[in-house]
Order: structure tokens, then sequence, then C-alpha cells
């Protein structure tokens, strides 16, 4: 055996023994979860339990409501990560290109970015009313100024000896940004996209939890109203798998590139 199929044979453990150790806490948690529950430890009309957990989750769907509310969650998420992505972009590469905008505006993203953005949220619904709109709007203002700062703080920090190579021979700042600063950030947007998806879907929640009539957002506030804490966990234990999903999603098209590039 060589020393690369060694290597890749104790790599491939290597995730085998990280993936194990995680199921097995998951699996701990559950089993201590539902003993506790059903020995009376915890109160289970408070805290649930796995088993209350699905079933409310088999009542939820035979009610036909619950692919509905996911449907509605996944499409407002995506389409405010998409959103997210656009106009940081846009705005990261404006600024890039003209210093002086970038002087004038960067405090500002700054303040916008530490600003907590369940406080704009009324705002929101005084301006667009309660509706897909708010909800959306909500999910682009959480991750759409740090997604500037970030991109436009790689671009600005991309390989400054090559940047004035090109200017050198001549060239301009559009052919810096397309053949430098682009492909030397890809791996930055796509881990800066990575954080995105998930504050987006974050957004989405906080805007679900006060303009919407469907989504995941609404049964938990609906559930937490009417005491039906299951439907209140199920609710977030499904946030957490689209999550998973969505960042695992993203992580693929990461390791495709590397495959592909590096």
């Amino acid at each position: 055996m060589t020393l690369q199929e060694q290597y890749i044979r104790k790599h491939k453990r290597r995730h085998q023994m990280i993936s194990l150790a995680r199921l097995c806490i998951i699996a701990v948690f559950l089993l201590i979860w539902e003993v506790t529950a059903n020995a009376g430890l915890i109160d289970p009309f408070f805290f649930s339990s796995p088993s209350r957990v699905c079933k409310s989750f088999v009542t939820l769907y035979r009610e036909n409501s619950l692919p509905a509310h996911i449907g509605v969650t996944l499409f407002e998420t995506l389409f405010s990560f998409l959103l997210v992505f656009g106009i940081s972009m846009a705005a990261a590469t404006l600024l890039w290109y003209s210093e002086k905008a970038s002087a004038v505006l960067e405090p500002y993203l700054v303040v916008l970015n530490s600003l907590p953005k369940s406080a704009l949220a009324p705002l929101f619904i005084v301006w667009l009313g309660s509706g897909i709109k708010t909800v959306i709007v909500a999910g682009v203002s959480v991750a759409v100024f740090g997604a500037v700062i970030s991109l436009y703080t790689g671009f600005s920090l991309t390989e400054p000896e090559k940047c004035m190579l090109i200017t050198t021979l001549g060239g301009n700042k559009k052919q810096i940004f397309q053949k430098v600063v682009l492909p030397s950030n890809i791996l930055l947007i796509l881990s800066t996209m990575k954080v995105n998806i998930g504050l987006s879907l974050v957004g989405v929640i906080i805007g679900e939890f006060l303009a919407a009539r469907s989504g995941l957002g609404y049964l938990i506030i609906y559930g937490s109203q009417t005491f039906k804490m299951s439907m209140v966990i199920t609710s977030i234990v499904i946030l957490c798998v689209i999550a998973i999903l969505l960042y695992l999603g993203l992580q693929l098209i990461e390791h495709w590139y590397k495959k592909r590039v590096l």
C-alpha cells in the first residue's frame, strides 16, 4: 500500500469517526430527552418529547398543512438569499471600484449591520403591510449588510502585487477585477454565502413571527399561543433540518469548486 493510499484511507476513517460521533451525540440526547419526559423528570407538556414530536409531525402532515408551511418558508428563504447574493455582490463591487464611495458609505454599513434587525420588523409591517414582501425584506435585512462588508473587505485585500502588475502593464480596473479580484475571492464568496443562507432563514422566521399567516415561523407563534408545545418543537426541528440541508448544498458547491480549480 502506497503512502497516498494510506493517507486517503486514514482521511476517510477520520471522517467516518466524526460522523459516527455526531450521530451518537444526537442519539444520546434524544434518548435522555425521551426517558426524562416519560419518567416525569421534565414536564412533557412544556418540553414535549421525541415521540410526541413525531406524532405532531404526522398529525400536521396528515392535515396537509405542514408541506405548505415548509414550502412557504423555503421559498421565502431562497428568494431572500438570492437577493442578498445579488445586492451584496453588486454593492461590494461598486465600493471596490470607487474608493470615495467606500470611504463615505463604510461607516453606515457598519452601523446598519450592528442594528438589531428585529427592531426594524415593525417598520417593515407599517411600510409594506403584512405578507410575503415584509418577510422577504426582513430576511434580506438580516444578512445583506454583513455580506457587503465581508465581500468588500475581501476584494480590497486581494493580492496587491498582481493588481499593481496589471496596472503597470496598462490594464484598467475592470480588467483587474475580472482577472484577479473575482477569481481570487470565489472561495470567500462561497464561504460568505454559507453564512448568509442561515442568516436569511433567521430573518425570514423573524418576519413570519410578525407578519405572516403561513410558514414555520407562523406555526411556532401559533403553537406557543395555544400551548401546543409539540407543534413548536416540531417546527424548530424542521427548521434545523432545513438549515442543515441548505448549508450542505452550498458546501457541496464549495467542494466541487475546490476539486475543479485547486
